[in-house]
């Protein structure tokens, strides 16, 4: 079951956004994290919200915390319409919106 839309890999880094309550990656785009951060391990996919397709929020309360959408620290959040992990939505006020997919519970094509 796909996941997303259809998107192209995000060549030009000049386009990501770092502001809070903004869309860090376009619409369209796919970036692969390159090195551990603070946030995402190496293999992430990274993705717009936008582009997220036949997903749902995880079942779990405990993984939906934040004060103004989900802030992804309690482990992922999203899951496929079959209930299986499938990344962590970072929606919440004080950062840059996107989703991490986890390239070990999904497969990217």
């Amino acid at each position: 079951m796909d996941i997303s839309n259809v998107l192209t890999e995000l060549n030009d880094t000049s386009l990501l956004k770092e502001e809070m309550e903004e869309d860090y990656i376009p619409q369209g785009y796919f970036l692969i994290v390159d090195e551990d951060d603070e946030v995402d391990k190496k293999g992430t996919i990274i993705i717009n919200m936008k582009d997220l397709i036949n997903s749902k929020h995880h079942p779990d309360g405990d993984r939906l915390n934040g004060c103004c959408g989900l802030d992804g620290l309690d482990g992922m959040n999203r899951v496929c319409l079959n209930g299986h992990d499938i990344g962590t939505e970072n929606s919440d006020c004080w950062m840059p919106h996107y989703i991490a997919i986890n390239p070990n519970t999904t497969s990217f094509m």
